[in-house]
Protein backbone atom coordinates (compact mmCIF):
# COMPACT_ATOMS: atom_id res chain seq x y z
CA UNK A 1 0.00 0.00 0.00
CA UNK A 2 1.07 3.44 -0.94
CA UNK A 3 0.22 6.28 1.01
CA UNK A 4 0.99 9.65 -0.53
CA UNK A 5 2.00 12.91 1.20
CA UNK A 6 -0.58 14.98 -0.15
CA UNK A 7 -2.88 14.66 -3.28
CA UNK A 8 -6.01 16.14 -5.09
CA UNK A 9 -9.31 14.84 -4.40
CA UNK A 10 -11.34 15.46 -7.52
CA UNK A 11 -14.85 14.13 -6.96
CA UNK A 12 -17.33 16.85 -7.84
CA UNK A 13 -18.38 18.35 -11.06
CA UNK A 14 -14.72 18.62 -12.58
CA UNK A 15 -15.47 16.14 -15.21
CA UNK A 16 -18.61 17.87 -15.95
CA UNK A 17 -17.30 21.26 -16.05
CA UNK A 18 -14.11 21.21 -17.85
CA UNK A 19 -16.54 18.78 -20.51
CA UNK A 20 -18.27 22.12 -20.89
CA UNK A 21 -15.27 24.02 -21.80
CA UNK A 22 -14.75 21.19 -24.44
CA UNK A 23 -17.78 21.34 -26.03
CA UNK A 24 -17.82 24.83 -26.20
CA UNK A 25 -14.49 25.30 -26.94
CA UNK A 26 -13.74 27.96 -24.65
CA UNK A 27 -10.64 26.79 -23.09
CA UNK A 28 -8.66 30.13 -22.61
CA UNK A 29 -8.76 32.85 -20.13
CA UNK A 30 -11.95 34.19 -22.05
CA UNK A 31 -14.70 31.49 -20.64
CA UNK A 32 -16.92 31.86 -18.65
CA UNK A 33 -15.86 29.85 -15.73
CA UNK A 34 -12.95 32.13 -14.68
CA UNK A 35 -14.83 34.91 -13.66
CA UNK A 36 -17.51 32.79 -12.04
CA UNK A 37 -14.19 31.14 -9.73
CA UNK A 38 -13.36 34.56 -8.82
CA UNK A 39 -16.29 36.01 -7.68
CA UNK A 40 -17.60 33.00 -5.82
CA UNK A 41 -13.85 32.53 -4.39
CA UNK A 42 -14.24 36.07 -3.21
CA UNK A 43 -17.29 35.66 -1.69
CA UNK A 44 -16.28 32.54 0.49
CA UNK A 45 -13.50 34.37 1.49
CA UNK A 46 -15.79 37.13 2.14
CA UNK A 47 -14.18 39.84 0.19
CA UNK A 48 -15.42 41.73 -2.46
CA UNK A 49 -13.16 40.99 -5.23
CA UNK A 50 -10.99 37.62 -6.82
CA UNK A 51 -8.27 37.92 -9.56
CA UNK A 52 -7.22 34.37 -10.90
CA UNK A 53 -3.44 33.93 -11.97
CA UNK A 54 -0.97 30.97 -12.71
CA UNK A 55 0.16 30.51 -9.51
CA UNK A 56 0.61 31.25 -5.74
CA UNK A 57 3.39 32.64 -6.76
CA UNK A 58 2.38 35.15 -9.28
CA UNK A 59 -0.39 35.96 -6.82
CA UNK A 60 1.99 37.60 -4.73
CA UNK A 61 4.02 39.21 -7.60
CA UNK A 62 0.64 40.69 -9.09
CA UNK A 63 -0.33 41.76 -5.64
CA UNK A 64 3.18 43.84 -4.74
CA UNK A 65 3.10 44.79 -8.38
CA UNK A 66 -0.46 46.23 -7.96
CA UNK A 67 0.65 48.17 -4.89
CA UNK A 68 3.31 49.87 -6.56
CA UNK A 69 5.97 48.24 -4.59
CA UNK A 70 9.61 48.28 -6.53
CA UNK A 71 13.31 48.87 -6.04
CA UNK A 72 14.53 50.36 -2.71
CA UNK A 73 11.26 49.06 -1.46
CA UNK A 74 11.40 46.90 1.70
CA UNK A 75 8.95 43.48 2.70
CA UNK A 76 9.00 42.04 6.06
CA UNK A 77 8.20 37.93 6.40
CA UNK A 78 9.27 35.29 7.83
CA UNK A 79 12.13 33.57 7.37
CA UNK A 80 10.32 30.11 7.58
CA UNK A 81 9.03 29.73 5.23
CA UNK A 82 9.24 28.61 0.88
CA UNK A 83 10.76 30.62 -1.66
CA UNK A 84 7.06 31.13 -3.69
CA UNK A 85 7.48 33.62 -0.82
CA UNK A 86 9.82 35.54 -1.26
CA UNK A 87 10.99 35.50 -5.01
CA UNK A 88 8.17 38.26 -6.46
CA UNK A 89 9.75 40.46 -3.59
CA UNK A 90 12.76 39.89 -5.56
CA UNK A 91 10.88 40.38 -8.88
CA UNK A 92 9.81 43.76 -7.70
CA UNK A 93 13.02 45.21 -7.30
CA UNK A 94 11.91 45.15 -3.69
CA UNK A 95 14.40 43.81 -0.77
CA UNK A 96 12.68 41.08 1.88
CA UNK A 97 13.34 41.42 5.03
CA UNK A 98 13.52 38.37 7.74
CA UNK A 99 12.11 38.04 11.21
CA UNK A 100 12.17 34.72 12.93
CA UNK A 101 9.16 32.29 13.97
CA UNK A 102 7.64 32.11 16.91
CA UNK A 103 7.80 28.30 18.37
CA UNK A 104 3.43 27.55 19.45
CA UNK A 105 2.24 28.56 15.97
CA UNK A 106 5.73 27.99 13.48
CA UNK A 107 4.54 31.74 12.44
CA UNK A 108 5.87 34.82 11.77
CA UNK A 109 7.19 35.91 15.35
CA UNK A 110 4.85 39.20 15.69
CA UNK A 111 6.79 40.90 18.50
CA UNK A 112 9.73 41.21 15.94
CA UNK A 113 8.33 42.79 13.37
CA UNK A 114 8.64 46.42 14.60
CA UNK A 115 12.29 45.99 15.08
CA UNK A 116 12.93 45.24 11.25
CA UNK A 117 10.57 48.73 10.56
CA UNK A 118 13.01 50.98 8.32
CA UNK A 119 11.56 53.86 5.99
CA UNK A 120 12.13 51.92 3.32
CA UNK A 121 9.61 49.41 4.81
CA UNK A 122 6.78 49.44 2.77
CA UNK A 123 4.57 46.50 3.37
CA UNK A 124 4.37 43.46 6.13
CA UNK A 125 3.74 39.65 4.31
CA UNK A 126 2.56 37.47 7.05
CA UNK A 127 2.40 33.76 6.03
CA UNK A 128 -0.04 31.42 7.63
CA UNK A 129 2.29 28.46 7.63
CA UNK A 130 0.26 24.68 7.07
CA UNK A 131 -3.02 26.47 7.36
CA UNK A 132 -2.35 27.78 10.86
CA UNK A 133 -2.99 31.34 10.89
CA UNK A 134 -1.44 34.78 12.16
CA UNK A 135 -2.39 36.45 14.81
CA UNK A 136 -3.74 39.23 12.52
CA UNK A 137 -4.79 41.67 14.83
CA UNK A 138 -1.38 42.62 15.84
CA UNK A 139 0.02 42.69 12.58
CA UNK A 140 -2.98 45.11 11.47
CA UNK A 141 -2.10 47.37 14.72
CA UNK A 142 2.09 47.63 13.67
CA UNK A 143 0.71 48.11 10.07
CA UNK A 144 -1.75 50.94 10.76
CA UNK A 145 0.61 52.57 12.98
CA UNK A 146 3.80 52.60 10.40
CA UNK A 147 1.46 53.25 7.67
CA UNK A 148 2.12 49.63 5.69
CA UNK A 149 0.67 47.35 3.49
CA UNK A 150 -0.72 44.01 4.67
CA UNK A 151 -0.46 41.29 1.81
CA UNK A 152 -1.44 37.65 3.47
CA UNK A 153 0.30 34.48 1.93
CA UNK A 154 -2.64 32.17 2.61
CA UNK A 155 -1.53 29.62 -0.26
CA UNK A 156 -1.50 26.71 2.88
CA UNK A 157 -4.87 28.23 4.77
CA UNK A 158 -7.71 28.08 2.88
CA UNK A 159 -10.77 28.03 5.17
CA UNK A 160 -8.38 28.75 7.56
CA UNK A 161 -9.75 31.08 10.31
CA UNK A 162 -8.29 33.92 12.44
CA UNK A 163 -11.26 34.81 15.70
CA UNK A 164 -14.25 33.36 13.25
CA UNK A 165 -12.85 35.78 10.27
CA UNK A 166 -11.49 33.78 7.07
CA UNK A 167 -7.50 34.22 6.74
CA UNK A 168 -7.07 36.17 3.24
CA UNK A 169 -9.56 38.79 4.26
CA UNK A 170 -7.84 40.66 6.54
CA UNK A 171 -5.26 42.39 4.82
CA UNK A 172 -4.81 44.98 1.77
CA UNK A 173 -4.62 41.67 -0.88
CA UNK A 174 -5.32 38.30 0.05
CA UNK A 175 -3.34 35.45 -1.72
CA UNK A 176 -3.88 32.11 -2.25
CA UNK A 177 -2.39 28.91 -4.40
CA UNK A 178 -4.20 26.16 -6.22
CA UNK A 179 -1.69 23.99 -6.91
CA UNK A 180 -2.37 20.08 -7.35
CA UNK A 181 -1.59 19.52 -3.39
CA UNK A 182 -3.59 22.25 -1.66
CA UNK A 183 -7.14 21.97 -0.40
CA UNK A 184 -8.36 22.84 -3.65
CA UNK A 185 -7.09 22.58 -6.83
CA UNK A 186 -6.84 23.95 -9.99
CA UNK A 187 -3.75 21.99 -10.88
CA UNK A 188 -1.92 25.16 -11.11
CA UNK A 189 -3.29 28.13 -10.01
CA UNK A 190 -3.92 31.20 -7.91
CA UNK A 191 -5.82 33.87 -6.59
CA UNK A 192 -5.56 37.27 -5.41
CA UNK A 193 -8.78 38.77 -3.31
CA UNK A 194 -9.41 42.12 -1.45
CA UNK A 195 -11.58 44.97 -1.08
CA UNK A 196 -10.34 47.78 -2.61
CA UNK A 197 -11.39 48.56 -6.25
CA UNK A 198 -8.59 50.40 -7.55
CA UNK A 199 -6.33 47.43 -6.06
CA UNK A 200 -8.78 44.75 -7.78
CA UNK A 201 -8.53 47.25 -11.23
CA UNK A 202 -4.71 47.68 -11.47
CA UNK A 203 -4.38 43.53 -10.83
CA UNK A 204 -7.11 42.70 -13.38
CA UNK A 205 -5.27 45.32 -15.56
CA UNK A 206 -1.66 43.45 -14.89
CA UNK A 207 -2.14 40.33 -15.50
CA UNK A 208 -3.61 40.67 -18.49
CA UNK A 209 -0.32 42.27 -20.14
CA UNK A 210 -1.13 45.67 -18.94
CA UNK A 211 -3.64 46.53 -22.44
CA UNK A 212 -5.41 49.45 -22.06
CA UNK A 213 -9.08 49.72 -21.57
CA UNK A 214 -9.65 51.46 -25.15
CA UNK A 215 -7.24 50.31 -27.00
CA UNK A 216 -5.63 46.62 -26.93
CA UNK A 217 -1.73 46.31 -27.48
CA UNK A 218 -1.41 49.96 -26.21
CA UNK A 219 0.31 49.80 -22.70
CA UNK A 220 1.26 52.52 -20.12
CA UNK A 221 2.98 50.20 -17.52
CA UNK A 222 4.63 47.04 -17.96
CA UNK A 223 2.20 44.19 -17.98
CA UNK A 224 2.72 40.38 -16.87
CA UNK A 225 0.75 37.42 -18.57
CA UNK A 226 -0.67 36.00 -15.39
CA UNK A 227 -4.00 34.64 -16.17
CA UNK A 228 -5.83 31.41 -15.78
CA UNK A 229 -7.48 29.39 -18.14
CA UNK A 230 -11.30 28.39 -18.23
CA UNK A 231 -10.60 25.10 -18.16
CA UNK A 232 -8.31 25.61 -14.89
CA UNK A 233 -11.37 28.00 -13.43
CA UNK A 234 -13.54 24.86 -14.44
CA UNK A 235 -11.99 22.58 -11.79
CA UNK A 236 -11.33 25.11 -9.06
CA UNK A 237 -15.25 25.95 -9.42
CA UNK A 238 -15.78 22.34 -8.83
CA UNK A 239 -13.39 22.03 -6.25
CA UNK A 240 -15.15 24.88 -4.18
CA UNK A 241 -18.57 23.64 -3.89
CA UNK A 242 -16.65 20.83 -2.12
CA UNK A 243 -14.37 22.98 0.08
CA UNK A 244 -16.25 22.84 3.45
CA UNK A 245 -16.08 18.84 2.96
CA UNK A 246 -12.14 19.15 2.08
CA UNK A 247 -11.44 21.34 5.67
CA UNK A 248 -13.47 19.13 7.65
CA UNK A 249 -11.76 16.30 6.59
CA UNK A 250 -8.40 17.61 7.40
CA UNK A 251 -9.47 18.76 10.40
CA UNK A 252 -11.47 15.29 11.47
CA UNK A 253 -7.72 13.82 10.05
CA UNK A 254 -5.53 16.08 12.24
CA UNK A 255 -7.64 14.89 15.45
CA UNK A 256 -7.20 11.31 14.46
CA UNK A 257 -3.56 11.77 13.98
CA UNK A 258 -3.47 14.14 17.45
CA UNK A 259 -4.88 11.17 19.30
CA UNK A 260 -2.89 8.44 18.04
CA UNK A 261 0.40 10.74 18.25
CA UNK A 262 -0.33 12.19 21.92
CA UNK A 263 1.68 9.35 24.12
CA UNK A 264 4.89 9.69 21.90
CA UNK A 265 7.81 10.59 22.69
CA UNK A 266 9.85 13.10 21.31
CA UNK A 267 6.98 14.60 18.53
CA UNK A 268 5.54 17.75 18.86
CA UNK A 269 2.20 18.14 17.59
CA UNK A 270 0.75 20.62 15.05
CA UNK A 271 -0.86 23.79 16.81
CA UNK A 272 -3.70 24.90 17.36
CA UNK A 273 -4.48 28.31 19.62
CA UNK A 274 -7.38 29.17 21.25
CA UNK A 275 -8.31 31.79 18.57
CA UNK A 276 -7.54 30.33 15.51
CA UNK A 277 -8.86 27.57 12.99
CA UNK A 278 -6.19 25.31 11.89
CA UNK A 279 -7.25 23.74 8.31
CA UNK A 280 -4.18 21.06 8.71
CA UNK A 281 -3.02 21.59 5.36
CA UNK A 282 -0.06 19.58 5.83
CA UNK A 283 -0.78 17.40 8.99
CA UNK A 284 2.92 18.59 10.30
CA UNK A 285 5.11 16.84 13.43
CA UNK A 286 8.52 18.22 14.37
CA UNK A 287 10.85 15.41 15.71
CA UNK A 288 13.12 16.05 19.08
CA UNK A 289 15.52 13.29 18.49
CA UNK A 290 16.90 12.72 21.77
CA UNK A 291 13.71 12.16 22.93
CA UNK A 292 12.56 10.30 19.91
CA UNK A 293 15.30 8.04 19.74
CA UNK A 294 15.66 8.60 15.84
CA UNK A 295 16.43 11.35 13.34
CA UNK A 296 14.34 12.95 11.39
CA UNK A 297 15.96 11.63 8.25
CA UNK A 298 15.75 7.92 10.17
CA UNK A 299 12.09 8.29 10.76
CA UNK A 300 11.25 9.21 7.37
CA UNK A 301 13.64 6.18 5.71
CA UNK A 302 11.14 4.11 7.71
CA UNK A 303 8.29 5.34 6.30
CA UNK A 304 9.34 5.27 2.82
CA UNK A 305 10.58 1.78 3.47
CA UNK A 306 6.38 1.07 4.39
CA UNK A 307 5.21 2.89 1.43
CA UNK A 308 4.50 6.20 3.19
CA UNK A 309 5.22 9.19 1.27
CA UNK A 310 6.50 12.63 3.79
CA UNK A 311 8.15 15.58 3.08
CA UNK A 312 10.72 17.83 5.20
CA UNK A 313 10.26 21.13 6.47
CA UNK A 314 11.13 24.05 4.43
CA UNK A 315 14.43 25.56 4.37
CA UNK A 316 14.59 28.65 5.88
CA UNK A 317 15.24 31.62 3.68
CA UNK A 318 18.31 32.82 5.72
CA UNK A 319 20.18 29.58 4.74
CA UNK A 320 19.55 29.48 0.66
CA UNK A 321 22.19 29.94 -1.08
CA UNK A 322 21.26 31.43 -3.68
CA UNK A 323 19.71 34.21 -1.64
CA UNK A 324 23.36 34.46 -0.07
CA UNK A 325 24.87 35.11 -3.49
CA UNK A 326 22.55 37.94 -4.00
CA UNK A 327 23.95 39.42 -0.28
CA UNK A 328 20.54 38.77 1.64
CA UNK A 329 20.48 37.88 4.80
CA UNK A 330 24.41 36.92 5.23
CA UNK A 331 25.04 36.54 9.03
CA UNK A 332 21.57 36.76 10.14
CA UNK A 333 20.51 33.66 12.44
CA UNK A 334 17.05 32.44 13.24
CA UNK A 335 17.17 30.34 15.61
CA UNK A 336 13.64 28.59 16.07
CA UNK A 337 13.37 28.81 11.68
CA UNK A 338 16.19 26.94 12.34
CA UNK A 339 14.87 24.32 14.46
CA UNK A 340 11.81 24.14 12.37
CA UNK A 341 13.55 23.40 9.10
CA UNK A 342 15.61 20.64 11.22
CA UNK A 343 13.17 18.78 12.62
CA UNK A 344 9.92 19.25 10.93
CA UNK A 345 7.80 16.68 8.87
CA UNK A 346 4.86 16.39 6.65
CA UNK A 347 3.16 13.02 6.93
CA UNK A 348 0.25 11.94 4.66
CA UNK A 349 -2.68 15.19 4.42
CA UNK A 350 -4.84 14.24 1.84
CA UNK A 351 -8.25 15.37 2.56
CA UNK A 352 -9.26 11.75 1.13
CA UNK A 353 -6.69 10.24 3.88
CA UNK A 354 -8.63 7.23 5.27
CA UNK A 355 -8.52 6.25 9.00
CA UNK A 356 -7.12 2.60 8.03
CA UNK A 357 -3.64 4.77 6.34
CA UNK A 358 -3.51 7.71 9.25
CA UNK A 359 -3.72 4.24 11.74
CA UNK A 360 -1.00 2.77 9.27
CA UNK A 361 1.37 5.71 9.52
CA UNK A 362 1.01 6.09 13.28
CA UNK A 363 1.87 2.51 13.70
CA UNK A 364 4.69 3.00 11.50
CA UNK A 365 6.43 5.85 13.91
CA UNK A 366 5.99 4.15 16.87
CA UNK A 367 7.22 0.99 15.56
CA UNK A 368 10.63 3.11 15.47
CA UNK A 369 11.15 3.68 19.03
CA UNK A 370 10.72 -0.13 19.70
CA UNK A 371 13.95 -1.09 17.80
Amino acid sequence: MKIPVCSSTLTGNEWKYVKECLDSNWISSKGKFVSEFEQKFADYIHVKYGVSTTGGTTAIHLALESLKIGKGDEVIVPSFTMSGSIFPIIYCGAKPVLVDSELETWNMDVSKIEEKITPKTKAILPIHIYGHPCEMEKILEIAEDHELYVVEDAAEAHGAEYKGKKVGSFGDIGCFSFYANKIITTGEGGMIVTNNKKIYQRAQALKNMAHTEKRRFLHYSLGFNYRMTNLQAAIGLAQLGKIQEFVEARRRNAKLYNKMLADVRGIVLPPEKRWAKNVYWMYSILIEKNKFGASRKELMEKLADDGIETRPFFVPMHKQPFLKKMGLFRNEKFPIAEKLGQEGVNLPSSSSLTEEEITLVCKSIMEIQKR
